[in-house]
């Protein structure tokens, strides 16, 4: 029997998914990410290999 999905679960997984299509879109269009990292906003590559 499949187990049911609580409401958080079903959010959880709608926003993997989101951040999936916005990073592919992204590097499909070479345009940097906003992330936040140790405490500042930095903007990310993510067509580049690295950090």
């Amino acid at each position: 029997m499949k187990k049911r999905l609580t409401l958080q679960d079903k959010a959880v997984i709608a926003l993997k998914e989101a951040v999936k299509k916005v990073v592919k879109q992204a590097k499909k269009d070479k345009q940097p990410l906003a992330v936040w990292k140790n405490g500042k906003v930095i903007q990310i590559k993510p067509w580049k290999k690295g950090k």
